[in-house]
């Protein structure tokens, strides 16, 4: 199996950021991502009700973006956010996403 391909750092493209933010799956990936740190790709989608090849085009498009680093161990596929390479690029970019996405989010229920 060949790698996966990431940008650099400085290839990081700030329109391509944005769009891979744009759409609302991609988002919410993101910010499950952002309070689980690395994880199965597998587990951060549970409860998407979409089909599995459309959530590995959201995962391709985050990824190209320079959004997350995906690793392969094994069979499996650990995801990860770039912060570090989102903060030097782009600073406080990644931190006001998830902060407005935070304060959009609908109080969960506890019990």
């Amino acid at each position: 199996m060949r790698g996966l391909w990431h940008p650099a750092t400085e290839d990081i493209q700030l329109a391509q950021v944005m769009h891979a933010l744009s759409d609302p799956v991609r988002l919410e990936l993101v910010g499950r991502m952002s309070r689980c740190g690395p994880i199965n790709c597998g587990v951060v989608a549970t409860g998407i009700e979409l089909h599995k090849s459309t959530l590995s085009h959201h995962y391709q498009v985050l990824r190209e973006a320079g959004l997350t680093l995906t690793t392969l161990v094994g069979r499996e596929r650990i995801v990860r956010l770039r912060r570090d390479d989102l903060e030097a690029r782009f600073p406080g970019l990644l931190q006001s996403v998830l902060a407005a996405l935070d304060r959009d989010r609908p109080l969960e229920a506890t019990t």
